[in-house]
């Protein structure tokens, strides 16, 4: 019988090691950074705090509704082993052009230290080993969108990134591996419908493409690390103030270097109900398997929208950084276009 418990012990400990490397090693460190930073701002605190659904409020399309206006974003994610990630980022929305044509750009900045880790390096045979690391991410998007009448609107994406993400080992100081990226064409569009103030409808794609390279202590790796990201969306208006946003995403992705690819399928559900003239709103969904909340502060010209994100991106990043983590961002928006035109 103690023999039995001894083999069943080493049974549940190897199927949690290989459990542990399928959901870890899915992607590279440098990538799953940015799931905390620049994967949440394209779709905006708001669109977060209900679910994520980044095809309807948090649509490219829709930037136009938003011109004349500045922001500062703030956030952070914590597990419960210390790994802390954080960013800030700051955009500004330009006065519509001609045809309501509207421009808007965001730079982000991220960083994070001392992230423990298991990464399995390629010249030490994809060998795993738990690492201690520092990782940043630098990032600038510009968006373009405008209506184009009855009710429809159009939007473009066009992104610039890179991320480095720099770890030792442990255990062994002499193993180490330096994980970077390199710019190729990244962008992506959307459309939106709104036939009447109740419903609206949107679909989003987003393409993401970048060179890696994997550097340790034994050996160079390259390779193409490539994403594509279709979102579909509707929001409802059920009563006054409220309305529920019900939408989804499949992504798929492929790796080079790990010769890895990956495709899933993930919900987004929310709802948001204001309160006082919109002064106030409160809202939560899913965001895929992360359970989210957030909150809205309104007094022209200034907007204060916060979020709560419990697993932040868990079903995309897995336990790369460890088993829980907890999520809040931030953003101030001000509106200078309504807060000159009082002023004179």
């Amino acid at each position: 019988m103690k023999r039995f418990d001894i083999v069943f012990r080493d049974l549940i400990f190897v199927t949690y090691i290989l459990f542990l490397s399928f959901d870890g090693y899915s992607q590279s460190p440098e990538f799953s950074l940015r799931e905390f930073a620049s994967g949440q701002i394209k779709k905006g605190v708001r669109s977060i705090g209900m679910g994520g659904d980044g095809a309807t409020w948090g649509n490219y399309s829709l930037v136009w509704r938003d011109s004349s206006t500045a922001l500062l974003d703030i956030g952070t994610n914590q597990y419960t082993n210390n790994n802390t990630f954080g960013f800030s980022a700051v955009g500004v929305t330009l006065p519509p052009l001609k045809n309501g044509l509207t421009f808007y750009a965001i730079a982000l900045s991220q960083h994070a230290t001392n992230i423990s880790t298991t990464l399995k390096l390629p010249g030490l045979g994809n060998v795993a080993f738990p690492m201690q690391g520092d990782g940043s991410n630098q990032a600038v998007f510009v968006k373009m969108a405008m209506p184009l009448g009855k009710g429809f609107s159009f939007g473009l994406l066009l992104s610039y990134e890179r991320t480095i993400f720099d770890a030792v080992s442990e255990m062994n100081p002499q193993v180490y591996a330096r994980y970077q990226t390199d710019w190729l064409p990244s962008g992506g569009f959307g459309f939106s419908w709104q036939p009447n103030t109740r419903i609206l409808v949107g679909m989003r794609a987003l393409f993401n493409n970048d060179n890696e390279t994997i550097v340790d202590n034994v050996s160079n790796s390259h390779g193409l690390n490539s994403s594509q990201e279709y979102r579909l969306g509707i929001s409802v208006g059920v009563w006054k103030g409220a309305l529920i946003d019900l939408g989804g995403n499949i992504r798929h992705r492929s790796n080079q270097i790990f010769n890895t690819k990956n495709t899933a399928i993930e919900p987004n559900i929310g709802f948001e109900q204001n309160l006082w003239q919109r002064h106030f709103a409160f809202r939560f969904g899913l965001d895929e398997t992360s359970e989210t909340g957030g909150v809205t502060l309104r007094y022209n010209p200034l907007v204060l929208d916060i979020a709560y994100v419990h697993d932040m991106a868990i079903a995309r990043v897995g336990s790369i950084f460890g088993p829980t983590s907890s999520s809040i961002i931030a953003t101030l928006i001000f509106d200078f276009g309504n807060y000159l035109n009082k002023k004179h």
